[in-house]
């Protein structure tokens, strides 16, 4: 790729990535235009948020967080001392089956201590069934907005990435899509879809918006640094540095999801077409990471 024609090499980018991206970009920047004109480029957007009003200690706030990573952690030690070393396959399969077990006490953690600590107990947590319909409406018009700007950080990323390191340089994968796209089994491909749609979004949105972020915002009552500080902690939970950009400007979609609506459903529902999106558009149009 020619990275002195700068037009160019962002149009092989986005040439990667399939058809699902082209289509949602042609609406996404009219979406995301609209909520610029409306808010004042973003400045008004929140001034009328409202606190999530709770009295959970700060050091609670990342009680699923920390759940969560001993479960893996014992749950991996005990694969490799018990089952060794597996086909790659299998290998993958039981790394998701872990990351699933060990969500579930995290998630059964963060609704203890919503329905402890927060006034409206699940309610006021955000996970109000009542509002489930017009979330998912909601979560489908932020992700329109959301989705060309995180395509335009991945291709400014690459292009950066290119300059310095050298023209061989490329986006890596996420794990899960790696691996969707190395094995044809469907054992792999049922849990990998579990795990990145249903799994990972409904932990990861309670444990950083519902918990790391509220407790953010009742210390620093400013809904907006609240959630870059979130987003901060975010980024960081996810391994590989090159995808950080793109996902801090994800993560701040989510938290402004959260606290214009104050429903975690909204967030959830977010995360999880995101994550479908990439594994679709991965096992469409698969390309070496």
């Amino acid at each position: 790729m020619d990275v002195s024609r700068p037009a160019e090499a962002i149009a092989e980018i986005v040439s990667k990535v399939g058809i699902i991206y082209p289509f949602i970009c042609l609406t996404g920047p009219f979406v995301l235009g609209v909520w610029l004109l409306r808010t004042s480029l973003g400045r008004k957007s929140l001034v009328d948020s409202p606190m999530r009003r709770n009295n959970l200690p700060a050091y609670l706030a990342l009680a699923p967080l920390f759940v969560w990573s001993v479960v893996f952690w014992a749950l991996g030690t005990t694969k490799e001392k018990m089952l060794g070393a597996l086909p790659d396959w299998q290998d993958a399969l039981a790394g998701n089956v872990i990351i699933c077990i060990g969500a579930i006490p995290a998630v059964i953690t963060g609704i203890v201590l919503a329905k402890i600590f927060f006034a409206r107990r699940l309610k006021g947590f955000g996970l109000n069934p009542a509002t489930i319909g017009r979330d998912f409406a909601a979560a489908l018009v932020n992700l329109l907005a959301i989705m060309p700007v995180v395509l335009a950080i991945i291709a400014v990323t690459t292009l950066v990435g290119q300059l310095v390191v050298g023209p061989e340089f490329e986006m890596p994968r996420h794990e899960e899509l790696k691996q969707i796209i190395a094995y044809p089994q469907w054992q792999l491909r049922a849990l990998i879809f579990l795990t990145s749609i249903v799994v990972v979004p409904v932990a990861e949105e309670m444990i950083f918006r519902g918990m790391i972020q509220t407790a953010l915002r009742s210390f620093i009552v400013r809904p907006w640094p609240a959630i870059v500080f979130a987003s901060v902690i975010f980024v960081i939970f996810h391994a590989n540095p090159q995808h950080w950009p793109a996902l801090f400007a994800f993560s701040m979609c989510l938290g402004y999801t959260y606290e214009k609506s104050g429903s975690l459903f909204r967030c959830i529902f977010l995360h999880s077409m995101f994550n479908a999106l990439s594994v679709i558009n991965a096992l469409q149009s698969p390309w070496s990471a």
